[in-house]
């Protein structure tokens, strides 16, 4: 079955730190503090695993404001959201911004966001692979897109658990692929599609910079429940 319960924080970063390098625990995380309807959260991203030889891989991306999902961001707070393509829950494996292979609708004589006379449309396939290292290389990508001040998404779990009446929610943890955990793993049965982790800050410019991250083990094509292929 998936996570218990998935949802979305929204607020404004006020600050970030990472674990201590020399005592992380299991899982090694960058910590956020996220300001939002007059509380202060916390959003654990995992970049590694300490303890075991399971490495981290990760997706940098640069998203129109328009594209960050299929419905409107909520409100700032946590909002749950069902793990649906319709919900604004993210996938990194099937939501069109954020899987490996796009399709791009261009035109070759574009030209500086005029568009061409001629219609002459082109079907363009754009590549974006996982990256991989260690947890230091995770963190540095994901630190690249933090600033302090900016609106800030985050998409996770929940804590503490319970349903989704038991408030209030101090954060968000799971901020990472929540799906295509191997058989025999410990996560297999909360493998689930919908229901991914991910980090988007908003820029200047109105873009989002997108951090998603997963670790080496978990597949990168699933089925509909989430279980590898």
């Amino acid at each position: 079955m998936p996570l218990d319960r998935y949802g979305v924080l929204r607020g404004t970063l006020s600050s970030h730190f990472r674990d201590d390098a020399e005592n992380p625990g299991q899982w090694y995380h960058v910590h956020l503090r996220i300001a939002a309807v007059g509380q202060t959260f916390e959003a654990a991203v995992d970049v590694d695993s300490h303890n075991t030889a399971t490495g981290v891989q990760w997706k940098s991306l640069r998203i129109p404001a328009a594209m960050i999902g299929p419905v409107p961001l909520p409100p700032a707070g946590f909002t749950p959201l069902a793990s649906s393509a319709a919900s604004g829950a993210i996938d990194c494996i099937r939501h069109p911004r954020l899987r490996t292979w796009r399709l791009f609708w261009f035109s070759p004589t574009w030209n500086y966001g005029v568009l061409p006379a001629d219609r002459q449309w082109r079907w363009r396939f754009i590549y974006r692979p996982w990256r991989s290292g260690d947890f230091q290389q995770a963190t540095a990508a994901l630190e690249q897109i933090l600033a302090v001040g900016a609106e800030i998404v985050v998409w996770g779990e929940p804590y503490p658990d319970g349903s989704p009446d038991q408030l209030p929610v101090r954060g968000v943890h799971n901020v990472h692929q929540n799906q295509g955990d191997p058989v025999g793993s410990p996560w297999f049965a909360s493998s689930g599609t919908w229901q991914d982790g991910g980090v988007a800050v908003r820029g200047t410019d109105g873009y989002w910079q997108v951090f998603i991250s997963k670790f080496s083990t978990q597949a990168d094509k699933t089925d509909e429940a989430g279980h590898p292929l």
